[in-house]
């Protein structure tokens, strides 16, 4: 029996109430096949017994996160579908009706999964924010997850630019090569900041560690890791806390730098306080 997991995790960020929030959790089979694309079979072997992983499998973590500003309850993302992201807005005290805000990071199925059910809105009191050029991307792609979830929605939809405002003290930032239009968003609030990094990485070795693997699901792999980079030393020279979606749940975490990549550090209990 696989036992069950926690799905959210709870602190304070300034005035602000922030939730990650465990939409779904898989196992993968053979990683190599989607992460360091562009590294041998001894390598990624190497990388993944020093990191005490199973070469033969990765555990794939869905995590959407919630910023409850007091006015608002702004949800990042939805999951894989709607079930996931209900129960785990239920078990942190919140139902769909309670979400003001849906800002969706890119367009990807496992962010906008819980958006609809049914043919349906799940989150029926929502206004929805996204980036400009990740709209007009998928909009021209004949995609049917964006077809079935996220047009229905566009007459609701405001978009934004690289710099782009979701409310005072949430801001977008363009975060290309995932997607073309793929936003990573920075929260402040009393002098303190999070960054919200989306699918900068998938995984907190694989991709963070070794920026510069090539990622199956990246459609720009050089913009991607040349964003990694940016975003990393970012986060590691101001020490800013980020969540990862796809980091290993509650998905809360440091980077600092490590020889020619990264290493992420798991938040313990820096933000408790």
């Amino acid at each position: 029996m696989t036992p069950a997991l926690p799905t959210h995790r709870s602190f304070a960020l300034g005035e602000f109430k922030v939730t990650t929030l465990l939409a779904g959790s898989t196992p993968r089979e053979d990683p190599h096949s989607i992460f360091g694309l562009n590294v041998s079979d001894e390598e990624f072997s190497r990388v993944s017994q020093e990191a005490f992983l199973p070469e033969d499998m990765a555990q794939f973590f869905f995590t959407p996160t919630l910023v409850d500003t007091g006015a608002e309850r702004i949800l990042f993302d939805t999951g894989l579908n709607a079930g996931g992201i209900t129960n785990a807005l239920a078990a942190a005290g919140y139902t769909p009706s309670d979400i003001t805000h849906v800002v969706l990071t890119h367009m990807h199925g496992d962010h906008i999964g819980g958006l609809m059910k049914d043919g349906t809105p799940t989150f029926a009191n929502a206004s929805y924010v996204t980036g400009q050029v990740e709209y007009d991307h998928w909009a021209g792609a004949a995609n049917d997850g964006f077809e079935g979830n996220v047009r229905p929605l566009a007459d609701k939809m405001t978009f934004l630019s690289d710099g782009g405002s979701v409310r005072s003290g949430i801001t977008a930032m363009l975060a290309a090569g995932h997607t073309p239009g793929h936003m990573v968003y920075m929260v402040e609030s009393g002098g303190k900041q999070l960054l919200l990094m989306a699918d900068t990485a998938n995984h907190y070795v694989y991709s963070l560690a070794h920026p510069d693997w090539e990622v199956r699901f990246d459609m720009d792999k050089a913009a991607a890791a040349a964003t990694r980079r940016r975003l990393f030393d970012m986060a590691s020279a101001d020490r800013i806390p980020l969540i990862g979606y796809h980091m290993p749940f509650p998905g809360l975490g440091y980077v600092e730098t490590r020889g020619e990549g990264y290493h992420f550090v798991p938040h313990s209990y820096q933000l408790m306080g």
